[in-house]
């Protein structure tokens, strides 16, 4: 934790990994096996689960839920207020009325790749990748996987279209008006960066 700053009210785990730079601000939480990478920020009331993986440069904003099974790969953005779930078929007891266990379900991962973000308010449901470069609309419920460079929204989230990596929405000729990036098409009818 060496070069990290963690606010005297956020509860940290000694079993956890923080990275140098790293920020992890009023009242969050980091359990036990998380590791959250070099140059991070945890916002306030986040809460970043045992065994989750952030990398190097990410932000993870106010109140959200990044839980078990959940991999953030590097320069990932988490709005506030998102929740990732790690479980499709949740029930707090089994059929004979006892409490569920660790032991009595099977996690559901999600892996967010670089760069992506995700806008405040949304829900990921286990089992989803999203791709580089990608963009949750706010208030989206993303239920299937997101290509690179995919503007999604909506619930569920469906295809609005794409965005460059300065995280504008490309014009119909897959040119960014605002950074003059272009991007062409693949075979299999997701987008790519031209050059």
């Amino acid at each position: 934790m060496s070069g990290a700053r963690i606010h005297p009210t956020a509860e940290v785990s000694p079993g956890a990994t923080i990275g140098d730079g790293a920020s992890i601000w009023h009242q969050a939480q980091v359990r036990e096996g998380a590791v959250v990478g070099p140059g991070c920020v945890i916002g306030k009331g986040a809460y970043i689960d045992a065994g989750v993986q952030v990398g190097a440069n990410c932000k993870v904003q106010n109140y959200s839920c990044v839980y078990h099974g959940t991999t953030l790969e590097d320069g990932v953005f988490v709005g506030p207020e998102v929740v990732f779930t790690n479980d499709r078929y949740p029930r707090a007891i089994n059929p004979d009325g006892s409490l569920k266990s660790d032991s009595d379900w099977e996690v559901g991962e999600i892996l967010v790749k670089y760069g992506a973000a995700v806008g405040s308010r949304s829900v990921v449901l286990p089992g989803v990748t999203i791709g580089r470069w990608a963009l949750v609309a706010a208030g989206s419920v993303v239920t299937r996987n997101v290509p690179d460079y995919a503007l999604v929204g909506g619930a569920p989230a469906r295809l609005m279209g794409w965005v460059c990596v300065c995280a504008r929405k490309l014009g119909r000729d897959l040119t960014c008006a605002r950074c003059g990036r272009a991007y062409r098409t693949r075979e299999d009818e997701t987008v790519e960066p031209a050059g």
